[in-house]
């Protein structure tokens, strides 16, 4: 019978990953964002990674500052040797320069990942959604699509929504019938911004803005709404605690987070090695049994167990109505809207 051990061996061994004795001594430095999330890919990935290679993994953390890894290229002397971002700081960091390019011959196939979560410096490593919630004990006649979000009449009471504008003007467009594919076509012109924000207005005097994910859950669990937008792991994770919060997947909102090399890397070859082990299937789908973020490799869905996959947002049950976020777009107008979304609060 072949050992954990001895199958992640071969694994990196038939992907070249075995680094010879001398670097195999370094250590690996990984920066990622703490919490619950990092435990998971300490458990999944990064103890994986040094019983696989030999090589240990040195963990830092930080809170997803850009200016943190900036801070340290500028200075001359990258200290990093892969960093997990959000997909904002990578679209900011590729046009910058602050992050190599990534050599995909020693990743895998990109025809393997899901849309959006490939870029020429960034390899997609989970994705999360933002979904609609609601407190199962207190609620007997039960959301089951996003729409029930905007409709007062059959669940009356307030609404949490992240104040933010993004996810919440595409929630307005998907609630009053725009289909995923064409919601950022809408949103790109003046005549559907007015329709998100009109769709907006049919609950504004009903919402209770949250701006820490945690807030949503303790939202719901404390009576203040009957219903919340919320990230789909700070919901599985208050259920893990003993809540009964429901999820409503119709209609969610994806997202990504990559690895990236910092411009600077003292060991690029070692990096992408990390990169490639992180990102096999097997590595993706013990991932999941830890945090309930999707892997990005289509290859991976078929590594969850059935008992994990429910609970992703790549479940293919849970794909069927979704979104994924345009961070280009954000990119490119959100300046412009958050004004918008300000004075509108203030009105």
């Amino acid at each position: 019978m072949v050992s954990k051990r001895m199958f992640l061996a071969a694994t990196t061994l038939a992907y070249g990953l075995a680094l010879g004795a001398a670097m195999a001594a370094e250590p690996l430095s990984v920066m990622s964002f703490g919490g619950a999330y990092q435990e998971a890919q300490r458990k999944a990935v990064f103890n994986a990674y040094a019983e696989a290679t030999g090589r240990p993994v040195s963990e830092q953390e930080y809170g997803g500052e850009i200016a943190k890894i900036k801070a340290m290229i500028d200075s001359g002397n990258t200290t990093l040797d892969v960093v997990d971002v959000d997909a904002p700081t990578l679209l900011q960091g590729c046009d910058e320069g602050i992050f190599e390019p990534i050599d995909w011959e020693k990743i895998g196939p990109k025809s393997e990942w899901l849309p959006g979560t490939t870029s020429d410096c960034g390899v997609g490593t989970i994705v999360y959604a933002t979904i609609l919630s609601y407190d199962e004990e207190k609620l007997a006649n039960k959301p089951t699509k996003l729409a029930d979000l905007f409709d007062l009449e059959k669940f009356p009471g307030k609404r949490g929504l992240w104040k933010n504008p993004a996810t919440n003007l595409e929630f307005a467009l998907l609630a009053d019938g725009v289909a995923p594919d064409a919601v950022y076509e809408t949103l790109s012109t003046p005549e559907g911004l007015d329709r998100a924000f009109a769709k907006l207005d049919t609950i504004k005097d009903q919402i209770v803005w949250w701006e820490a994910g945690a807030q949503a859950p303790q939202l719901l669990a404390s009576g203040e709404v009957t219903l919340t937008t919320a990230w789909n792991g700070r919901i599985f994770n208050a259920n893990k605690e003993g809540r009964k919060f429901g999820m409503v997947w119709d209609n969610q909102i994806l997202d990504s987070n990559f690895w990236a090399i910092p411009k600077g890397a003292k060991d690029i070859e070692g990096s992408l090695a990390f990169i490639h082990f992180a990102v096999e299937p097997k590595i993706l789908a013990a991932t999941a049994k830890y945090i309930p973020y999707g892997p990005v490799r289509t290859t991976a869905a078929a590594e969850v167990a059935p008992e994990d996959a429910r609970n992703l947002p790549t479940s293919p049950a849970n794909l069927t109505t979704s979104l994924t976020l345009d961070n280009a777009f954000w990119a490119d107008h959100g300046d412009e809207i958050r004004k918008r979304f300000t004075t509108w609060l203030s009105n």
